[in-house]
């Protein structure tokens, strides 16, 4: 049913892919699936700490896919799991790779909307409501 797993995280927050990647990791082992991580670095964090030279951009880039790389070895314990970084808006650079990628099921976490959330906008919302493929949100 599914081939392509992709799992969105926030290297900042742990509670993006506690649940999320047991559960997707469950259901790669039911289906044969693949399974990959997608990080998102946000132009607000290039704009601030890189001021957009190509340098700090490319440095915050390899930081953030050194990190995943890490996380992503250390959930899978031992067995390969892909890394996928890109830059822009979160749930935009997550759909680009979702398509790219070919994914068919989306497995991402979802919290209980604050006050950040409703001025912000939520990137789960727009998730779910743009991805071409099948999400599954997983709530702690």
């Amino acid at each position: 049913m599914y081939s392509n797993i992709l799992v969105p995280v926030d290297l900042e927050e742990s509670s993006s892919w506690e649940k999320a990647v047991p559960t997707a990791l469950a259901l790669s082992r039911c289906f044969g699936a693949n399974v990959g991580l997608v990080y998102v670095v946000p132009d607000a964090t290039l704009a601030s700490q890189a001021q957009w030279s190509g340098l700090a951009l490319r440095r915050i880039v390899e930081t953030a896919r050194a990190r995943l790389c890490h996380l992503a070895a250390e959930l899978r314990a031992g067995d390969e799991m892909q890394s996928h970084v890109t830059t822009g808006r979160v749930f935009r650079g997550i759909l680009d790779v979702a398509e790219q990628e070919k994914a068919d099921l989306i497995v991402l976490a979802s919290h209980r909307p604050d006050l950040r959330d409703l001025l912000i906008g939520e990137n789960a919302e727009r998730i779910v409501r743009h991805a071409r493929c099948s999400v599954l949100v997983v709530r702690s």
